[in-house]
């Protein structure tokens, strides 16, 4: 490789938190619509990816209660969800790469029809879906469970071996953008208002 080239610090390690990524290739967290219903097939594809040479390989977004639930994609609900997860750790541990897992609460934007829990979101309002329902507004208590889902989620993911943990908070499907967002987020306590209050969730 030249030394000289101008791309030649795309294969340079790069040091993340306590781990260092091998070259600055990061493969971003996307669904490849395999998920937890082929999860064989979702391991070996991003275990090809970490063979083709990308440093890092994150999951697409994996939901991390019962009140969050895509279907498609992957979940962290409780333990039995960890050895299907690990499974895609071991594929891309196997080629040198770094895992990664992507958390998520989609609040009003999630359809729960397997786990028929009731939507929830800052403020209260329909769902972005084709389906009638409502998302109630969340009480402290609730706010409260979110991060401890966030928490337990992000043990039980470096319990399955992940290297790194992302929150998802983008694309107005995440309950994090949804309270940083003045269009879904109307409340008037310490987490609505300005954007520091709407910040106040993590």
């Amino acid at each position: 490789m030249q030394t000289d080239s101008p791309y030649s610090v795309l294969f340079e390690p790069l040091k993340i938190g306590p781990v260092t990524a091998r070259n600055r290739f990061y493969q971003v967290p996307h669904c490849n619509g395999m998920g937890r219903t082929y999860p064989s097939e979702m391991a070996r594809m991003r275990g090809n990816k970490a063979e083709g040479g990308w440093a890092v390989i994150n999951t697409e977004k994996c939901d991390i209660p019962p009140t969050t639930d895509t279907r498609r994609e992957v979940r962290l609900w409780d333990d039995r969800d960890i050895p299907y997860l690990a499974r895609m750790v071991d594929a891309v541990h196997e080629h040198g790469a770094l895992a990664g897992i992507e958390l998520v609460h989609m609040g009003h934007h999630g359809m729960n029809l397997y786990s028929r829990e009731p939507l929830i979101s800052p403020s209260g309002e329909p769902p972005e879906l084709v389906y009638p329902s409502y998302a109630r507004a969340m009480t402290k208590r609730d706010i409260r469970d979110v991060r401890r889902w966030h928490r337990d989620a992000a043990l039980r993911a470096q319990r399955a071996g992940y290297d790194i943990v992302v929150v998802y908070a983008g694309h107005s499907i995440s309950l994090a953008m949804h309270f940083m967002s003045r269009i879904h987020n109307k409340r008037t306590d310490e987490y609505g208002g300005p954007i520091e209050n709407r910040a106040r969730l993590f």
